[in-house]
């Protein structure tokens, strides 16, 4: 019998790593469809997370994670294959629990904070030796275009947007590519930092949309709620209003496009509303 604890036998993959780097489960294991993560306690007592990609794009964000090196995500701490091990948010604050404590403001400025971070951290990765491989936003969007006559005037709107963002772009950051109250998280002394990029590269402003449709979409379409956190964000992170606006309604026709090719309706409505309500906003 060994002594890394129980392991699910169902999952012989997980105590193969588990040894390789000297592990102790300390806590039970959650899969889902793109992953499998593990709480673990390094050889000198330290609290980890093993994570065991099942999908291509897990295995590009933690290429990217690599690459960061902490700069406002978290650390790496060893990397191979499907595997990575990483350090673990053990801090008590928690951003869906802020927004339902009336912190709304102060939820949208920590996601942009980490943003921030992890843009300015660009040069860092873009300029390795080895640079991760990173998607563009014209690959990220093919989806909504290939989509949006078949989806509705708001999704064919989105992608007009999109497509004219596209063709005019600024300055490419990495991106973390999936921002939002539940992938940035409590690191204790070293404070809030992003979990789980996508790995992308393109205009700043795309980053900071999924936050203003989250933490759930109930929230987002609150009364005059995607209004004062768009200020907010906009004024965070020194975007251009109109532009920021621009991302916004593209992100949402994204959003939806991608809920109705999984099938799921509700979902792709609500993604919608949430554009529909952002279109209000680019003229302002």
């Amino acid at each position: 019998m060994s002594d890394l604890g129980p392991v699910n036998p169902g999952f012989a993959g997980d105590a193969a790593w588990l040894r390789r780097w000297h592990l102790r489960p300390d806590g039970d294991p959650m899969t889902t469809a793109s992953s499998r993560l593990i709480p673990v306690r390094t050889s000198d007592g330290a609290p980890a997370m093993l994570k065991l990609a099942h999908i291509d794009e897990e295995e590009r964000g933690a290429e990217l994670l690599v690459a960061l090196d902490g700069h406002g995500a978290a650390k790496v701490i060893a990397h191979r294959d499907e595997a990575l091990l990483l350090e673990r948010a053990t801090g008590t604050r928690d951003l869906v629990r802020m927004v339902a404590e009336g912190r709304d403001d102060e939820a949208s400025r920590t996601i942009c904070a980490a943003a921030g971070r992890i843009h300015g951290a660009s040069a860092l990765v873009l300029e390795r030796p080895d640079p991760p491989e990173l998607v563009d936003l014209p690959t990220w969007f093919r989806e909504l275009f290939a989509a949006a006559d078949g989806l509705g005037a708001q999704h064919r709107r989105g992608a007009d947007i999109a497509a004219a963002l596209l063709d005019d772009p600024r300055d490419p950051v990495v991106l973390h590519g999936d921002l939002h109250h539940g992938n940035v998280l409590d690191f204790g002394e070293r404070g809030w930092l992003a979990i789980d990029p996508k790995g992308l590269v393109g205009e700043a402003g795309f980053d900071y949309c999924n936050l203003l449709c989250n933490p759930s979409p109930e929230r987002a379409l609150r009364p005059g709620r995607l209004e004062r956190q768009f200020g907010v964000v906009a004024e965070e992170s020194g975007i251009e209003r109109s532009r920021l606006a621009q991302w916004l309604v593209a992100w949402c026709a994204l959003s939806s496009t991608w809920f109705a090719l999984d099938d799921d309706p509700g979902r792709a409505e609500s993604a919608a509303a949430i554009g529909e309500r952002a279109a209000a906003l680019l003229t302002v």
